[in-house]
């Protein structure tokens, strides 16, 4: 069996206050002394927070692009991310563009989505985590996840699960030269009755490779996929 999306883990200088940040905007609930955000349904992930030093200095690699049902609801989740510490940002958006872009307290970029979005309609709240990436890498995704493609044109692609939910999206070339770790990433378990050394080896012939970021002894295999971002195998769950 292929691992399940555990969890996508943010590098963060200040872990509880990005969680905080993420629980209020996702009305999520917390767990592991506030850390760690459970999905709300069983088509979800969790969302956890790492401490780490290293500072942001770059674009990341991943967004969510948060849904909304009407106008006021757009609004009213703008209005609660900036209540809670987030701020309007610029990265190049046209006016004429009707969703509003916005970064976390620690400068994570996100999008809030204009109503009527016919491509995440039915995926939830979190509507897609947006990334930056190859045709290739949607491909190791998919087969990955064992997660159907539900898009793959002028090579941007998509993937989401059978179960529904938020759908993971590559945009296609150009894609921009990576300069360092990225600072969210997916953590992937394999099931209960799994394996992980096996589970390590099917990912890699489906073309990522194991990595080194000074992890040490670590009960986790880090590796990288085709574009180079890191990701890590679990231990059975």
């Amino acid at each position: 069996m292929t691992s399940e999306l555990e969890a996508l883990c943010f590098d963060a200088n200040d872990p509880l206050r990005l969680a905080r940040f993420w629980a209020g905007v996702l009305g999520r609930e917390v767990a592991d002394d506030g850390l760690v955000l459970l999905p709300s349904d069983d088509t979800g992930f969790r969302i956890r927070f790492a401490p780490t030093h290293e500072q942001k200095t770059v674009p990341n690699q991943m967004h969510f692009d948060l849904t909304s049902a009407s106008l006021e609801e757009q609004q009213e989740t703008v209005a609660r991310a900036l209540e809670l510490g987030g701020r309007h940002i610029d990265i190049g958006q046209l006016p004429e563009e009707l969703h509003v872009v916005l970064a976390d307290p620690e400068g994570n970029e996100f999008c809030v989505i204009e109503p009527g979005n016919n491509f995440l309609a039915g995926t939830g709240f979190i509507g897609a985590l947006s990334s930056d990436g190859s045709q290739e890498v949607g491909y190791f995704w998919s087969k990955a996840l064992d997660w159907p493609l539900v898009w793959d044109q002028d090579q941007e692609t998509a993937i989401q699960s059978p179960r529904g939910g938020s759908k993971i999206t590559w945009g296609g070339p150009p894609v921009r030269a990576k300069t360092g770790k990225n600072r969210l990433h997916f953590d992937l378990a394999p099931p209960a009755d799994g394996d992980q050394q096996a589970e390590v080896d099917r990912l890699v012939a489906l073309g990522a490779t194991r990595i080194d970021i000074g992890q040490g002894d670590v009960c986790w295999v880090v590796m990288a996929d085709p574009d180079g971002n890191e990701f890590c195998v679990l231990a059975p769950r």
